[in-house]
């Protein structure tokens, strides 16, 4: 058993425990199993007044000492995300949620396989449907704990020795059954690298070459999987809403208008879409002056050039 106590940087509240089933929240205290090289651990964390404590058990120190790692990442524990708020304290649109709402954190995967399965997942279905999938996937296919209550994702080699058949009868689509399938069989192979050691490019690059894989799956694994806050999954239809709204486009934007939309922000672009959506700068929530409150590169819009934060 390992425990300790894990001051995050900035404001922090603990995540919802996610509609997928592996995370579980008892009395205020979230708590998933992980399994380390076949080895399972189970990972509690408790809130404290100014830290968050982590309590991992496993068969080895080794194996619980891992599993707090990745807990700490799924849970951004040691995410700072102070730049990026102080950047754009004075910007327009994300002023306000970031003064309103601090605490906001991507949530993220305790392994990035889990992150690239769940995007193929939500392909193209509303994210209720996309859940239900997940739910099945996790109970018929992922590893239970010793008492039987709590399950872990479904591992890549678990999915990977499906039948496309047994994964369409979970919920998906043919096509997204034989992706999920071709993408399990490459990373318990070894072909593709998730964890990055070669640079997240490659893998995204491999990725590609899978039919129904393309950019927004791969911009899904990258935001919520291996951490990268520059990787907005633009073409997400939450997105493409808002910004054919800011952007007085009369329409849904497309892919690459939200690209550029969200430029300015750099390598902060995921996160100043998740703080315009999860802050509740949603289309239906926009007051009618909010199309003029953030720089763009259209013509003929009432947007102030500027760019965006101080």
């Amino acid at each position: 058993m390992l425990e300790l106590d894990v001051s995050p940087r900035g404001p922090y509240r603990l995540p919802r425990a996610g509609g997928d089933g592996v995370m579980r929240r008892r009395e205020g205290t979230l708590v998933r199993l992980l399994h380390v090289d076949d080895e399972p651990a189970v990972v509690q964390a408790r809130p404290l007044s100014s830290a968050v404590r982590l309590r991992a058990e496993a068969p080895s120190r080794a194996s619980a000492a891992r599993a707090a790692e990745r807990m700490r990442f799924a849970l951004g524990l040691d995410h700072d995300l102070r730049p990026f708020q102080r950047r754009f304290a004075r910007d327009r649109l994300l002023g306000p949620v970031i003064r309103r709402r601090p605490w906001l954190r991507p949530w993220r995967s305790a392994e990035p396989f889990q992150a690239l399965a769940w995007a193929i997942c939500e392909q193209l279905i509303e994210s209720q449907r996309a859940t239900v999938i997940q739910r099945r996937l996790v109970w018929r296919y992922g590893r239970a704990s010793g008492c039987g209550d709590l399950r872990d994702v479904p591992s890549a080699a678990a999915l990977a020795a499906r039948a496309p058949a047994e994964l369409e009868a979970c919920g998906l689509a043919g096509s997204r059954s034989i992706a999920l399938r071709r993408a399990a069989r490459a990373v318990a192979g070894g072909y593709l690298d998730l964890d990055g050691v070669d640079g997240h490019e490659v893998a995204w690059r491999r990725l590609r070459t899978i039919p129904a894989i393309g950019s927004w799956t791969c911009e899904k694994l990258a935001f919520h999987g291996q951490g990268r806050d520059d990787q907005l999954p633009a073409g997400d239809l939450a997105y493409i809403k808002l910004v054919g709204h800011l952007a007085g486009l009369g329409r849904r934007a497309s892919e690459d208008e939200v690209r550029t939309f969200f430029a300015p922000y750099g390598e902060h672009a995921a996160l100043a879409g998740l703080y315009l959506v999860a802050g509740g700068l949603g289309v239906a929530a926009l007051p009618p002056a909010a199309s003029a409150a953030r720089p763009g590169p259209w013509p003929g819009t009432a947007y102030d050039q500027r760019p965006p934060g101080p």
